[in-house]
């Protein structure tokens, strides 16, 4: 038997009189809402939207490279310096994001990742041997510090692919290479104290030149805030060991 409770609705959703009236005495289920369409935004135009400083802000760097004839910019001597400006940023950005992590290397990989290396890029240069307690250590504190200074290059390979024969006795091993050239030697995980830690190892490298730089400031200026970094941490260090041994002895 066919079901008698429905609701005429015309092409516009109206119903008739009667329907309505059966509704209100719940004879009939209650009428759905009409449909309406949602309401028509057209695209933006994105030539109409006002050429600004937002506006640069939202392109690529393909983008920016493409306007470098727009009329428009060369009259606004403000946006055609901030184009460039962008494009600068964007274009170091992409150089520091190369780097970031401890980067395996074998002996014929030498001389393209760390002799041939870009003048203004510092390589830290790890010769380890698997096994060994202090290499691991070190390699745990390296892995530490190219998170935190991506502008750095890190390498690791195994000593002897480096330099045939070289002793175990003699690892871990650090070489600082800028420019081509060697700007220090560490043999032994001695140079970074008893505990070696990342803070140790940072200190040690930025004594004398800006080895570790973090992208975002010039050289010197990086040396001086991974130094004034290094040092805070190592004294956050000391207060959280200090209250931890405090919190201890109380407990007993």
């Amino acid at each position: 038997m066919g079901d008698y409770h429905f609701i005429y609705k015309d092409v516009e959703g109206r119903t008739t009189q009667w329907d309505d009236i059966q509704t209100k005495l719940g004879n009939l289920p209650p009428k759905p809402a009409p449909f309406k369409p949602p309401a028509f935004t057209p695209a933006e135009d994105e030539s109409s939207k006002p050429k600004d400083k937002a506006w640069l802000d939202d392109k690529t760097e393909e983008d920016l490279e493409g306007l470098e004839d727009d009329p428009e910019l060369d009259d606004d001597r403000f946006l055609e310096e901030y184009r460039k400006q962008r494009l600068a940023q964007m274009r170091e950005a992409a150089k520091i994001a190369k780097f970031g992590s401890v980067m395996l290397i074998s002996g014929a990989d030498f001389v393209r990742e760390v002799s041939q290396a870009p003048s203004d890029v510092w390589v830290v240069v790890c010769l380890y041997k698997e096994g060994i307690a202090e290499c691991g250590v070190l390699l745990r504190c390296l892995d530490e510090l190219a998170t935190r200074y991506p502008a750095t290059k890190f390498v690791k390979i195994i000593s002897t692919e480096c330099i045939p024969n070289y002793p175990d006795r003699n690892v871990p091993t650090i070489l600082i290479y800028n420019n081509s050239a060697v700007k220090g030697t560490y043999v032994g995980s001695h140079h970074f104290g008893r505990r070696c830690t990342p803070e140790a190892v940072a200190l040690v490298l930025c004594q004398s030149d800006p080895v570790l730089n973090d992208g975002q400031s010039s050289s010197e200026s990086s040396r001086d805030a991974v130094l004034d970094q290094v040092r805070r941490k190592f004294i956050e260090k000391v207060v959280t060991e200090r209250e931890d041994a405090d919190d201890g002895y109380n407990s007993d």
